[in-house]
């Protein structure tokens, strides 16, 4: 299994409405991706801004790719970022994960009440 962590930062102003988008759109786009184990979204305030991590796992990098493109080192961003992001980091960050324990019924609950089922089918 891999993990697979995006950093972001918003002005404090604007990471309210930031995380309502990761919570309607980002995190079920992961989680409709077929091969992706769970996803979750961090965030944390420092002074005026606030930080995002996006921490998701895969079940292989073919996986990745299928939500991420072929090179899946590169960072994936939705049309909405640049009107909220500080910066926008070029990479994200892997790693292996031990022990792979199942994440498949953290991953199913995630999803939002109001998600569309749709979203689960395989891309």
């Amino acid at each position: 299994m891999i993990a697979r962590i995006w950093h972001g930062m918003v002005s404090v102003s604007k990471g309210d409405e930031y995380l309502d988008l990761m919570r309607r759109i980002a995190l079920p786009d992961y989680l409709a991706t077929r091969g992706n184990r769970g996803a979750w979204c961090l965030y944390r305030t420092e002074a005026n801004v606030t930080h995002f991590e996006m921490l998701t796992f895969w079940v292989d990098t073919d996986a990745i790719k299928r939500f991420a493109g072929d090179d899946y080192n590169m960072a994936k961003y939705y049309d909405f970022d640049p009107g909220y992001l500080i910066e926008m980091e070029a990479h994200v960050r892997h790693y292996e994960v031990y022990p792979e324990t199942s994440l498949d019924c953290a991953a199913s609950s995630a999803l939002s009440a109001d998600a569309d089922e749709s979203l689960r089918a395989d891309r």
